[in-house]
C-alpha cells in the first residue's frame, strides 16, 4: 500500500515537531513548513495527500492560502487547525473546500481519527468531497435505494432527499454525486441552519473578496443539509437564482450563470409542505428520493453491525469485537428510532467499553436499557424490552388510539372497524385509560 503523504503547515515550532512525530510513528511521510512560503514550495516540490493547515501564521493566515488553493484549483485533502477557532472559521474553511476543522492542543486520538477520515475520504472520489461508499445492506429497501440513485444520478435535476434524522440522508447524496456527471466538479455543503436570516446573504452570495455558496459551487453540487430549517431570505435567494438561473455576486458585483445541481435533506413529507415556499419546492423536489428508516429493513442489522465494528476498528483503533448470534437476533429486532446513526454509536460504545471479543446477548440488553427512550411513537418503542402484558397493553393503547381519531371519537364506528362487540370495547377503552369522550372533544 502506497504510503500516504502529509503536510503539516504551522509557525509554531513545537507543535510542527510534535505532529511529525506522531504521524511518522503511524507510517505517513511527513513533511513540515512553518509559514505560508514556505507550504507554497512544499506542495510545488511534491504531491501530498492532506495537509494539515495552521489558520494563524505570521505571514498570511490559513484561510487566505485555502482561498489561494482554491482559486488555482488544487485545494487537495485540507484540515484546518487553529488554538483559537471559532464557528465562523470553521464554517469558512468547510465552504472553502476543507474536510475538517480541528482545534488546538489536538488529542492523540482526534488527530488520527481526523487525518484517517480525511484520507479516506480524499481516496473515495478523486477531485471531490463526494463520498462514494454506497449504502450498505443485501435487503429489497436497500438494493431499491441503490438502484434509484443510480436511475436519478443519470440526470442533472434538482434532487430532494427526504427521511428521518440519521437514516443516511447525506451518505445518499454523497453516493448520487459520485455515479453522476458532476462528480470530479465542486461538492459544497450548506447548513439550512447557518442560513440565518442575517447570514444567508453573504453565505449564498458572498461578500466583496469572498465567493459565496453558488459561486463556490458553480459547475457541481450543492448539498442543503436540514432544509426544512432554511430562513425567509435564503428561500427568496435560492427562489430568484434558480428562477432567473442567474445571480449576482456579492464577491465581485458580476452577475453570474446559474450552474448547480442542488440536493436537499428534509425530514419525511416534507414535500408536501406549502408554507415552505411551493414554486421553490417545485424546483427543489423536482426529484424526491425516500430513504427507508432502519427499522424497514431489519434483515441488514448483522451486516451493519460487522460493517461498522470493521470501520471504527480501523478508524479509531478501538479493539475488535463480534456480536453474537442471540445478540444480533435481538438488535434485527430493536426499533432504532435513531436509525443507521443510532447503530454506528451503539457499536462504537460497545467497542470503547470493551471486554470479552463476543458481545453477548445480555450486555447487549444492558446498554439498550440503559438508552431506550420512553416517549417515542409506538413504532419506535422496544416492545421486546417489556414483559409481555406491558408490551401488549402499550400496543393496545396506541392501536386504539389512533383507530379512535380515524372514527373521529365515534365508538360504535370504532368498534365496526376493530370487529369488537361494543360493550366488550367499552371495557377495553375503560381499562387502557383511553378517553374516547375526549378524542371526540379535540376532534
Amino acid at each position: 500500500m502506497k504510503t500516504a503523504r502529509i503536510l503539516v503547515v504551522d509557525d509554531e515550532a513545537d507543535i510542527r515537531a510534535l505532529l511529525a512525530e506522531i504521524l511518522t510513528d503511524e507510517g505517513y511521510s511527513v513533511t513540515t513548513a512553518a509559514d505560508a512560503t514556505e507550504a507554497r514550495e512544499a506542495r510545488r516540490s511534491g504531491e501530498f495527500d492532506l495537509v494539515m493547515l495552521d489558520i494563524w501564521m505570521p505571514d498570511i493566515d490559513g484561510i487566505t492560502l485555502l482561498k489561494e488553493w482554491k482559486e488555482g484549483g488544487t485545494t487537495g485533502a485540507v484540515v484546518m487547525m487553529s488554538g483559537h477557532g471559532t464557528v465562523d472559521s470553521a464554517v469558512e474553511a468547510t465552504r472553502l473546500g476543507a474536510l475538517d476543522f480541528i482545534e488546538k492542543p489536538v488529542s492523540l486520538s482526534k488527530l488520527l481519527r481526523t487525518v484517517d477520515r480525511a484520507l479516506s475520504l480524499r481516496s473515495s472520489t478523486p477531485g471531490t468531497n463526494a463520498q462514494t461508499r454506497a449504502p450498505v445492506g443485501k435487503s429489497e429497501a436497500m438494493r431499491d435505494l441503490r438502484d434509484q440513485i443510480t436511475r436519478i444520478a443519470r440526470h442533472d435535476a434538482h434532487t430532494l432527499i427526504s427521511g428521518e434524522p440519521g437514516s443516511g440522508k447525506e451518505l445518499s447524496a454523497r453516493y448520487l454525486v459520485s455515479r453522476g456527471g458532476r462528480s470530479d466538479k465542486p461538492f459544497v455543503v450548506a447548513l439550512g441552519d447557518d442560513l440565518t436570516t442575517e447570514a444567508a446573504e453573504q453565505l449564498l452570495l458572498g461578500a466583496p473578496g469572498e465567493a459565496g455558496l453558488l459561486e463556490a459551487a458553480n459547475g457541481g453540487t450543492l448539498m442543503i443539509n436540514n432544509l426544512a430549517t432554511l430562513s425567509s431570505r435564503a428561500r427568496r435567494i435560492l427562489l430568484t437564482a434558480i428562477r432567473d438561473a442567474r445571480f449576482v455576486s456579492g464577491h465581485d458585483g458580476r452577475s453570474h450563470e446559474l450552474d448547480v445541481r442542488i440536493i436537499s435533506c428534509a425530514p419525511p413529507g416534507f414535500e408536501r409542505e406549502e408554507n415552505f415556499g411551493s414554486e421553490l419546492l417545485s424546483f427543489l423536489a423536482a426529484v424526491v428520493l425516500r430513504v427507508p428508516a432502519l427499522r424497514e429493513y431489519p434483515e441488514d442489522v448483522p451486516e451493519l453491525l460487522r460493517y461498522y465494528v470493521d470501520i471504527l476498528v480501523d478508524t479509531e483503533q478501538l479493539g475488535f469485537r463480534r456480536f453474537s448470534i442471540a445478540a444480533q437476533n435481538r438488535l434485527r429486532n430493536y426499533p432504532w428510532p435513531g436509525n443507521v446513526r443510532e447503530l454506528r454509536n451503539f457499536v462504537r460504545r460497545l467497542l470503547i467499553l470493551g471486554g470479552d471479543e463476543e458481545v453477548p446477548l445480555s450486555e447487549v440488553e444492558s446498554e439498550l436499557n440503559a438508552v431506550t427512550p420512553g416517549d417515542e411513537p409506538l413504532v419506535k418503542q422496544d416492545l421486546l424490552a417489556m414483559p409481555l402484558r406491558e408490551a401488549r397493553e402499550h400496543f393496545e393503547r396506541a392501536y386504539l388510539q389512533q383507530q379512535l381519531i380515524i372514527c373521529d371519537g365515534k365508538v360504535g364506528q370504532l368498534a365496526k372497524r376493530v370487529g369488537m362487540e361494543r360493550t366488550h370495547l367499552y371495557r377495553k377503552l375503560r381499562s387502557l385509560g383511553v378517553d374516547f369522550r375526549q378524542v371526540a372533544a379535540d376532534d
